[in-house]
C-alpha cells in the first residue's frame, strides 16, 4: 500500500518541470518551512536501532527523507504514520534483516553514508545504490575510516557507489582514533554509529565543529557522548531509548525566505518554529552582518533551540566568509551568493570547496545562471566573488536536478528584470515539495 508520504514524492517526480517567475510584488504573509531534514533523516534511524517505539513529530516529507524510510523499511523497520507523526517501531541494535533487494537511496546523500555505518556495524549484507547524480558523488572518506575500524565495504571505481556491504569475518568493528580533516557532519555521524557498536572507545579529532544535531539527539535517546574540548570520545555497548522527537523546522528552507523578504521592497514575511541550533545560523548571522533587517522572537531554548523570524526588506553590504565559517552556512551558499549579487561592495567567499561535490557542482552552477542574467562573478576552487549591487535580467536557468539552484534562482528571479524559466523544478521534492506553493501565497499577500 503506498501512503501519501509516497504519493506526494512520487507525483512531484514523473517529469522534468519548468517554473516561470517574473519580478515580484512584495511578499506579505507568513511561510511555512517543512522539518528539517537533517534531525528527520536521524530521527528515522536513530528510531530503528532503539529499543521501542519512536514518536516523530513535523518529519520532514520529502524526496531525501523517504529514501531513508525506505530503505530501513526494507531492513526490516516498520514505520507507521498515524495522524501528523511517524511511529518507528525499533529493532534495537544489531537487529536489522538482511534486505532482499538493493537499498536504493536516489539523490540522498545522507542516506547512503549513514546507512554506510549502520549496516557495517550491524554486520548486514548489502548493496546501496543511487541516482545518476549520487553515483558521482565521493564516499571514500566515509569508506575508509569504516575500513580501518574492520568493516568489509567495497566501492565502485575506488570513491562511488554502488557500494557492497559485506559481513566482516570478526562480527565486530574495532574503535579507532580518527582525525577529520573536512568539517562533514554526515562523516562525523557515521564515526558515531560505528563507535557505538565498536570494541572500544573511539575518539574523534580535528574538525568535528560541523552540524551537531547527532550529539544532541543522541542525547534525547539515552546516548552519552563525552564532548571535550577539541574531540568526541564514543563509549560502545550504549542501548537506544525509544522516545519522542518534535523536528523543529529548517533552516536552509528558511533561508530562501530571509533572502526573498531581505532582497524584495517593501516585503515583510514572518516564519514559525524554525531551528535556532547555533551550528545552522550560518546564514542568519551573515544576513545580520549584511544590515538586513530581522527579527528573532519566541525562542524556546530546548536541547534543539527553535523560534519564530520576521524579515523586512533592507539594503545590504557586503561580507566576507572564510573557512571557519563555511560549515554553518555550506547548505546556504547558493542562496547567500543572490544576496552577495545585490550587497554593495564585493563580497568574497573562501573554503567552500565541498559544494563541488554536492548534487551539482554548485560553485559551477552559481556562476553560470548569474552570468545567464547577467552579473559578473569569479569563481575560484573553493569559492567565489562577487561585486554588487548588480542588476539582474530574466534568463532560463538550468538547475542541473538540484533543489537548492533551483529554489535560489527562483528567489533571483523575483529581482531580475523581465521572466526567468527554472528549468527542472521537480528537484525542490528532494527538501521543500510545498516551495512554490509557499511561494504563490506569500505573492498574493497573506497577511502576518
Amino acid at each position: 500500500m503506498v501512503d501519501l508520504f509516497d504519493k506526494r514524492y512520487q507525483s512531484a517526480q514523473r517529469c522534468d518541470l519548468n517554473k516561470k517567475i517574473s519580478s515580484s510584488r512584495p511578499l506579505i504573509g507568513t511561510a511555512k518551512v517543512p522539518g528539517d531534514k537533517s534531525i528527520s533523516h536521524r530521527a528515522l534511524i536513530f528510531g530503528a536501532i532503539a529499543n521501542g517505539e519512536t514518536r516523530i513529530k513535523n518529519l520532514l516529507q520529502s524526496g531525501d527523507v523517504l529514501s531513508t524510510k525506505k530503505c530501513l523499511e526494507a531492513l526490516g523497520v516498520e514505520i507507521d504514520k498515524v495522524g501528523d507523526e511517524f511511529l518507528v517501531h525499533g529493532r534495537g541494535k544489531r537487529d536489522l534483516k538482511k534486505p532482499s533487494q538493493l537499498l536504493q537511496c536516489e539523490n540522498s546523500g545522507t542516506t547512503m553514508r549513514l546507512l554506510m555505518a549502520l549496516l557495517a556495524s550491524e554486520n548486514v549484507t548489502a548493496t546501496l545504490t543511487g541516482d545518476e547524480s549520487l553515483s558521482k558523488r565521493p564516499m571514500g572518506r566515509i569508506a575508509a575510516p569504516l575500513k580501518a575500524m574492520g568493516a568489509n565495504i567495497r566501492l565502485s571505481d575506488k570513491d562511488f557507489s554502488p557500494i557492497e556491504i559485506l559481513q566482516n569475518k570478526d562480527g565486530r568493528l574495532e574503535a579507532i582514533q580518527f582525525e577529520l580533516k573536512i568539517a562533514s557532519a554526515q562523516l562525523k555521524t557515521a564515526l558515531i554509529i560505528a563507535g557505538l557498536y565498536a570494541n572500544g572507545v573511539t575518539i574523534l579529532k580535528g574538525k568535528i565543529q560541523s552540524r551537531d544535531h547527532t550529539e544532541r539527539l543522541l542525547k534525547d535517546f539515552g546516548v552519552e557522548l563525552k564532548l571535550d574540548s577539541g574531540e568526541i570520545r564514543i563509549e560502545p555497548g550504549q542501548e537506544l531509548r525509544a522516545t519522542s522527537v518534535v523536528v523543529p523546522g529548517d533552516p536552509s528552507s528558511a533561508a530562501f525566505w530571509l533572502a526573498a523578504g531581505s532582497l524584495v521592497s517593501n516585503s515583510v514575511i514572518e516564519i514559525h518554529n524554525v531551528s535556532l541550533n547555533p551550528t545552522r545560523t550560518g546564514l542568519l548571522n551573515a544576513l545580520q552582518k549584511m544590515g538586513a533587517s530581522i527579527e528573532v522572537f519566541n525562542v524556546e531554548d530546548q536541547n534543539e533551540s527553535y523560534g519564530s523570524l520576521r524579515v523586512k526588506s533592507a539594503r545590504l553590504k557586503s561580507i566576507h566568509i572564510e573557512e571557519p565559517d563555511i560549515a554553518a552556512i555550506i547548505d546556504e551558499l547558493p542562496i547567500f551568493a543572490i544576496l552577495a549579487s545585490q550587497a554593495e561592495g564585493k563580497t568574497i567567499v573562501k573554503g567552500a570547496g565541498e559544494l563541488r561535490v554536492k548534487e551539482s557542482d554548485r560553485l559551477e552552477a552559481i556562476a553560470s545562471n548569474l552570468r545567464h542574467m547577467g552579473a559578473k562573478i569569479d569563481i575560484f576552487e573553493d569559492g567565489f566573488s562577487i561585486e554588487g549591487p548588480q542588476k539582474l535580467k530574466g534568463a532560463r536557468i538550468e538547475s542541473n536536478h538540484d533543489h537548492r539552484i533551483a529554489m535560489s534562482f527562483s528567489i533571483a528571479a523575483l529581482v531580475a528584470e523581465g521572466e526567468s524559466e527554472i528549468c527542472d523544478v521537480d528537484s525542490v521534492g528532494i527538501s521543500y515539495p510545498e516551495f512554490y506553493s509557499e511561494l504563490d501565497n506569500l505573492l498574493r499577500g497573506n497577511i502576518v
